[in-house]
C-alpha cells in the first residue's frame, strides 16, 4: 500500500485510452441515433466496446493487489455482464425468449472455451505452465459444473415428458431461487484472499487510488452496456446482409461482443503472467451468468410478465454446455494450465460454433 500515491497518477497510455474511449462512445451514439449506415454503426460500436474493455482492464489491474483475485474477478465480472443483462431485458420485452436463451448459453460457452483458452495460450506461450490457485480453481469448477447441471435438469424433464414437464415455468423459477442462494453462499469464499496468494509477479505497483479504480470500472462498465446495445442493434441488419443465421449470430457473435470485457482483460492478465487473476476474471463471468444472470432473467420474466423465459434448452445446446464445462473443469482442476490445454478449449469452441453456422 505504500506504493499507492495520494493523488491520481495517469500515465500517457491511460490518458490515450480514456480519450479514444470518449471519442468512440460519442461517435457510436451519433451513429445509433443519427441513422447512419448499419455497417459503419456496427464497426464504430465494436471499436468502442473493445476500447472500453481495455479501460476496464486498467481498473482491474489497479484493484488486483488490494483485494485479491477472487474479489477482483467478482467485481469485474459483475460489471462485464451488464451488456448481457440490458440486452436480454430488451429482448424479453420484444418476446425474443429463444434469442435470450441462445445468448445466455453462448456467453457461457465463449468464456469457458474461447476466452479461457486464449488466456491459457497467451500466458502459456510466454510464461510456460501457469498456476491458477488450486483451491480456488477447484471451487469455481465445482460451482460451474453444479450450475450448468442445474440448467440441464429442467430440459431433461421436458424431453422425457416427466410429471414436472407441464410445470416448467414454476420449476425454472424454483431452480433460479435455489441457485441465486447458492451464489450468495459462495461469495465469502470468492471474496477472501488466499493465505499464500501474495503479490502476483509481473505486476507493477498500483498507480491509482481505490476511488479512481472503482470509478473507472463503474463508468466503463455502464458505458459498455449502452454501447453493446447499440452494437447489437446495428449487428442484426449487418448479419442479414452477410446471410449469417440468427442462431449463429446470437450464440456466437452477440455472445462474444457482450463479453468483450472478459475477452480483453482475461487475455491481458494471462499474458502479463497474472494467471490466477486471469482465471478468476474469466470464469467468474460464466459462473455469474449461470448462477445469477440467467436466474434473475427468469424471475424478471415471471414477475413483470416479459415473455415466458424458462430453463428449457434444445438438446444440441445442452450437449454443448455439458461438454464445455466438463472439459474446462478437467483442465483446470489440478490448478495449472498450459498453452496446449488452451488450444483444446479453443478447438472445441470452433467445433461448437460450426455446428450452429447453418442455424
Amino acid at each position: 500500500m505504500s506504493n499507492v500515491t495520494a493523488e491520481p497518477v495517469l500515465v500517457r497510455s491511460d490518458k490515450a485510452i480514456v480519450g479514444v474511449a470518449v471519442v468512440l462512445c460519442v461517435v457510436s451514439g451519433m451513429a445509433h441515433y443519427g441513422g447512419w449506415n448499419d455497417i459503419v454503426a456496427f464497426l464504430v460500436s465494436a471499436g468502442a466496446v473493445a476500447v472500453l474493455a481495455s479501460l476496464v482492464g486498467r481498473g482491474v489491474e489497479q484493484l488486483g493487489d488490494r483485494f485479491g483475485p477472487g474479489a477482483t474477478g467478482v467485481l469485474q465480472s459483475a460489471l462485464g455482464n451488464l451488456p448481457e443483462l440490458f440486452i436480454s431485458i430488451f429482448a424479453l420485452k420484444q418476446g425474443l425468449d429463444a434469442v435470450v436463451r441462445s445468448a445466455l448459453v453462448g456467453s457461457i460457452l465463449a468464456n469457458l472455451l474461447l476466452v479461457l483458452g486464449l488466456a491459457f495460450i497467451a500466458g502459456g506461450l510466454k510464461h510456460g505452465t501457469q498456476q491458477l490457485g488450486s483451491e480456488r480453481a477447484r471451487t469455481i469448477s465445482v460451482l460451474m459444473l453444479v450450475s450448468v447441471v442445474a440448467m440441464l435438469i429442467p430440459s431433461l424433464a421436458h424431453w422425457v415428458h416427466s410429471p414436472a414437464a407441464p410445470h416448467e415455468r414454476a420449476f425454472s423459477t424454483i431452480v433460479s431461487v435455489i441457485l441465486i442462494g447458492l451464489f450468495v453462499l459462495s461469495l465469502p469464499f470468492s471474496l477472501r484472499k488466499e493465505a499464500n496468494a501474495g503479490t502476483p509477479s509481473h505486476t507493477e505497483p498500483p498507480r491509482w487510488p481505490i476511488w479512481l479504480a472503482i470509478g473507472t470500472l463503474a463508468v466503463a462498465g455502464t458505458l459498455a452496456a449502452f454501447v453493446s446495445d447499440w452494437f447489437v442493434t446495428a449487428l442484426q441488419p449487418a448479419m442479414d446482409s452477410l446471410d449469417i443465421s440468427q442462431a449463429f449470430a446470437g450464440l456466437v457473435i452477440v455472445a462474444i461482443a457482450g463479453n468483450a470485457v472478459e475477452n480483453v482483460v482475461g487475455v491481458q492478465l494471462a499474458f502479463k503472467g497474472n494467471s490466477e487473476y486471469a482465471f478468476s476474471v474469466v470464469l467468474n463471468s460464466p459462473l455469474q451468468i449461470s448462477l445469477v444472470l440467467a436466474r434473475v432473467l427468469v424471475l424478471i420474466s415471471v414477475i413483470f410478465g416479459l415473455g415466458s423465459l424458462t430453463l428449457v434448452f434444445s438438446p444440441l445446446l445442452v450437449a454443448a454446455l455439458l461438454a464445455a464445462v466438463v472439459l474446462a473443469a478437467f483442465i483446470s482442476f489440478d490448478g495449472e494450465s498450459t498453452w496446449l490445454e488452451g488450444t483444446t478449449l479453443v478447438a472445441l469452441y470452433a467445433i461448437i460454433a460450426t455446428a450452429f453456422w447453418w442455424g
